[in-house]
């Protein structure tokens, strides 16, 4: 049912019943009003007739039957359209309309009375009449004939007034509501071709001054941007998961093959000398390891490119830093791990992501940063500067050279006598990209091994910031892994002298 119906309905039954209560309040208020000036009349009346009652009880006790009749003529004389009825102790006269003697009066009143009997009603009034030598009651009477039949009246008025307020109100209301709704058809009809599934048209809506209509055309617009960006993260999550296949499938295969020529060597020689079964085990654990940390890190780029902005909150450098460290230190009891950082430096950050940064840097510290005599130190350092948090990670090894530099953090990028994955400064570098910071690569301070320099926006910065809120453009670091995988093996042959991972 249209809602310009449903009003015109609702309006149709609602005014009959307002105009039937106000019927009825009216009816009550000319009754009261009509009560009101016929007492009046009636006090008027017995006012003016009191004097001629007890000049008639007077002449009744004094036993003059000529002078009684006399004033009987005069008191009913003076009624003029008001039945009067004269009590004595000894005697009643009565004359004009009033109900039967048989009709039992009230006692004492202070005011006008009704009176019913035989299917008819009066207004009564009585007054006392005392004097010195008379007693009795005069009551005076005037029936209500005109009253009702104003009251009919009304009835009647009202009654039509409501049948006739029913259908033209409800006309009415179903003309005013289809006029007001047509703002909310035009919105309906430019809806229902909306299909977000196969267009990328959107609502066009203009203010149309209904409240109700341009909030529900706004809403529209909401619901229809939520539906983009949850497709859009749907598209991405599809994406990142065809990319994880592709990249582990391809990544996978050189590897798995490795690994297979080594268990056919180990299964078709079982009389292989020790030294050699020695070496293809080891070379089996080198693949196995590899294979493992590849998975790892696909995970975490994954993880990473879909990752949402509501996982991130204030996080503090220095406890993450000091935690990275330790595992490092339990990990490597040989190397030589120093930390440099004041607490209270925070940015607007996700933790585990943040973590992995660090972990990586460390990682590859670790891996290619032993000097000459095979000694490793490692100084990692966190300071703040300006709006910025800045993290180094300095080693003494070989370093990097300049013309690598740019494309260590490219993916897949590592030596061919890497046993790395190719992927752990990519991930340092997805995460500076969430994080909005920096990421660069130099000669360490003391001129021997390299320094890797992160530079993220403080906690207060807007780029990236507790007022941020939003993820950087580039999501699709997974996703363009099974780009560079086709090419990867081609450039692992332009190694350079530090095998980064």
């Amino acid at each position: 049912m249209r809602l310009s119906t449903r009003i015109g309905l609702a309006v149709g039954c609602t005014v009959p019943l307002l105009v039937a209560a106000s019927g009825w309040l009216l009816l009550h208020l000319v009754a009261r009003d009509l009560h009101r000036v016929e007492d009046d009349h009636l006090r008027r009346r017995a006012a003016a007739i009191a004097p001629d009652a007890r000049a008639l009880l007077r002449a009744t006790r004094n036993g003059r039957p000529k002078a009684a009749d006399t004033r009987e003529r005069q008191l009913f004389s003076s009624a003029l359209d008001v039945g009067v009825r004269v009590l004595a102790p000894d005697a009643t006269f009565s004359g004009g309309p009033q109900p039967d003697p048989s009709v039992s009066l009230p006692g004492e009143t202070s005011g006008p009375v009704t009176v019913r009997a035989g299917g008819r009603s009066w207004r009564a009034l009585s007054r006392p009449l005392k004097g010195s030598s008379v007693s009795g009651t005069l009551w005076v009477f005037s029936p209500d004939t005109a009253d009702r039949a104003q009251l009919g009246a009304v009835r009647r008025r009202v009654v039509l007034t409501a049948l006739l307020a029913a259908p033209l109100s409800g006309l009415l209301a179903w003309g005013l509501a289809g006029g007001a709704s047509a703002p909310l058809r035009r919105l309906t009809r430019r809806t229902a071709g909306l299909d977000p599934r196969t267009s990328a048209v959107r609502l066009d809506h203009r203010p149309t001054g209904v409240t109700e209509v341009d909030e529900l055309a706004a809403t529209v617009r909401t619901v229809l941007a939520r539906y983009d960006e949850q497709a859009a993260r749907t598209a991405e999550a599809l994406d990142t998961a065809r990319s994880f296949s592709a990249a582990a499938a391809h990544e996978l295969r050189t590897p798995l093959m490795s690994m297979g020529t080594n268990l056919d060597i180990l299964a078709g020689h079982p009389d292989l000398p020790e030294p050699d079964r020695t070496e293809v085990l080891t070379d089996l654990g080198r693949e196995h390891a590899r294979l493992l940390g590849l998975l790892v890190m696909l995970r975490e780029l994954g993880r990473g490119d879909l990752v949402e902005a509501e996982a991130f909150r204030a996080v503090d450098v220095c406890e993450v830093a000091d935690a990275a460290v330790a595992e490092v230190r339990r990990r490597a009891p040989d190397a030589e791990i120093s930390l440099d950082a004041p607490p209270g430096l925070a940015v607007h950050g996700w933790e585990p992501g943040l973590r992995l940064l660090l972990d990586n840097l460390l990682g590859n510290a670790l891996a290619h940063g032993r000097d000459a005599h095979g000694r490793l130190r490692v100084a990692v350092g966190v300071r703040g500067t300006g709006h910025q948090v800045v993290i180094t990670v300095d080693d003494e090894g070989p370093g990097v050279p300049p013309e690598a530099r740019e494309r260590i953090f490219e993916r897949f990028q590592r030596g061919p006598d890497s046993a790395g994955s190719g992927l752990g400064l990519t991930l340092v570098a997805q995460q500076t990209a969430l994080h909005r910071g920096s990421v660069t690569v130099t000669d360490a301070p003391g001129g021997t091994g390299a320094r890797f320099e992160v530079r993220l926006p403080s906690g207060t910065d807007s780029g990236g910031g507790s007022g941020g809120g939003e993820l950087p453009g580039r999501r699709d670091w997974l996703i363009g892994t099974a780009g560079a995988a086709g090419t990867a093996r081609t450039k692992r042959s332009q190694s350079f002298p530090k095998d980064r991972p």
